[in-house]
């Protein structure tokens, strides 16, 4: 073993509030798009724009724990 591999590896600092804000502009970007093009909520297809809602109430609920302090490896 060299000495490199023995030296510990610190966790990347990552903003999680900001990471989950982004998911939830992500779904809110997929939602629109499904609304403002008819083909992808017509026919067979009329449960796609249910897929982005429940993944933006999934991201606030995300938020919410993150905000709250938890969800964070700093104090495991």
């Amino acid at each position: 073993m060299t000495e490199h591999s023995r030296e510990s590896v610190e966790p990347i600092k990552v903003d999680m509030q900001r990471v989950t804000l982004l998911g939830i502009v992500g779904w809110a970007i997929a939602l629109a798009v499904i609304l403002l093009v008819p083909s992808l909520h017509e026919g067979e297809r009329d449960w796609w724009p249910w897929v982005p809602v429940y993944g933006i109430v999934l991201g606030l609920l995300g938020y919410v724990y993150v905000r709250r302090g938890r969800g964070n490896a700093s104090a495991a």
